[in-house]
């Protein structure tokens, strides 16, 4: 029996067990019974820059040991993967012998180490797995809109008690058609119909958004996802057109501004000259993520002089995407590689000849640098949904668009914003 240290048992459970407990003639009524603990079970968070063979010697397992763990992993984990601030419970005997090992690796499962029963500390042999944690998804509904006081989607988001996983989630929904960097405005609005993930009844992230709707400078967009022709799924409007296109509007999430414009006569910060600003420039914290705005292969990643650390990409139709100033690239970003749209290929920074923390983005166009925004607007939507599927798809859109109204008039009105 394995109780975790100081783990007191109501006292009705006296009655299940044979030794170790009072009679009820000599036990005060009520009282609950310490049970004598077999294990130790010590919990705690993964420190920054630990190994796994670091962090087990670290609880005086001994060298052959902490090898033999990390060995066993290797087939369902890789150990350099061991991310700092993730929680992990190791249970040993009383006198030190390794039991299991748990470690979190991500909101839906966990790494399980356990010694196989009958094998012995001269010769461990290990049951290693990765294990889903059980949860329940909880369809949910929000209605947000922008306000001086919330300017962005995140910060009316986080005002409706929702976090900044949910805005990214509705940003990709809509990033062919709106720069969530510059486009919105008081007054714009969205509802979204998503999923709510809960994990031993506490929440624990979400799952795709199901359904959107947005209010932006006067049109209403909508976005619904659907599986397409090529079986995944994807996002469309109400009438089954694609939402996607060749590029996305911005590389970057949607909470950086635009610092430089596209221009032929700008006065550089640095070099005090009047020169071609050949992109545009985003503010954003120091390790932003960086993606791809358009599938393509990769044809330049490293230093690049006065641009620092740099990523260029080649697309089709002619077009080639650069980012500079990077602080980092991502593994496997390399001349040659191949990489999806929304793809990381590297963290905003400050390398090269600049001022401050930055990204610069450049598009070229059959060798000629071209206003990223104004060309965004040329580029035609993704494949529609076929005349053969249209059926099955206006039946799921109203099916969602009818739980997403139903929901959001059962919750109290949102508060009025000051100044609106």
């Amino acid at each position: 029996m394995r109780v975790k240290v100081g783990h007191l048992l109501p006292g009705l459970m006296c009655a299940m067990l044979a030794a170790g407990c009072a009679s009820p003639a000599t036990r005060p009524q009520g009282q609950d019974v310490l049970l004598p603990r077999d294990v130790d079970v010590i919990e705690a968070t993964v420190p920054r820059n630990a190994t796994l063979q670091g962090l087990l010697k670290g609880h005086k397992a001994s060298s052959d040991l902490a090898d033999s763990i990390v060995s066993a992993v290797r087939s369902q984990f890789d150990p350099r993967h061991l991310k700092a601030n993730q929680s992990y419970q190791l249970t040993t005997t009383l006198d030190g012998l390794f039991r299991e090992f748990r470690y979190t690796m991500d909101a839906d499962r966990f790494l399980r180490v356990a010694l196989k029963a009958g094998t012995t500390a001269n010769a461990p042999q290990f049951e290693v797995q990765v294990v889903p944690y059980p949860k329940e998804v909880v369809t949910s509904a929000v209605r947000v809109e922008i306000s001086k006081e919330h300017p962005s989607l995140w910060a009316a988001l986080e005002d409706r008690g929702e976090n900044i996983q949910l805005a990214l989630l509705l940003a990709d929904a809509f990033s062919g058609d709106v720069d969530f960097n510059s486009d919105l405005q008081p007054g714009d609005w969205f509802e979204v119909l998503f999923g709510r993930v809960m994990r031993e009844g506490q929440f624990s992230g979400y799952e795709d958004v199901k359904y959107a709707t947005l209010a932006n400078d006067g049109r209403n967009l909508s976005a619904v996802r659907h599986k397409g022709p090529d079986g995944r799924d994807a996002w469309y409007d109400d009438k089954g057109q694609s939402l996607k296109r060749q590029f996305l509007k911005s590389p970057l999430g949607f909470e950086p501004r635009v610092t430089s414009s596209f221009s032929y006569r700008r006065r550089h910060p640095v070099l005090n000259t009047v020169r071609a600003h050949r992109g545009v420039d985003y503010a954003a914290g120091y390790g932003t993520p960086v993606v791809a705005v358009s599938p393509g292969t990769v044809i330049a990643a490293g230093w690049a002089g006065g641009a620092g650390r740099r990523v260029s990409i080649r697309h089709a139709s002619g077009y080639v995407s650069n980012y500079f100033h990077l602080s980092a690239i991502s593994a496997g970003i390399q001349p040659g590689s191949k990489v999806d749209q929304g793809r990381t290929i590297g963290r905003v920074g400050n390398s090269g000849t600049v001022t401050g923390t930055h990204l610069h983005y450049e598009l070229i166009k059959n060798g000629t640098h071209v206003n990223p925004v104004v060309e965004h607007r040329h580029m035609p939507p993704g494949v529609p949904i076929p005349a053969t599927a249209m059926p099955a798809f206006l039946s799921e859109r109203d099916l969602l668009l009818g739980s997403l109204r139903e929901m959001l008039a059962a919750q109290p009105a949102a508060p009025t914003a000051r100044g609106q």
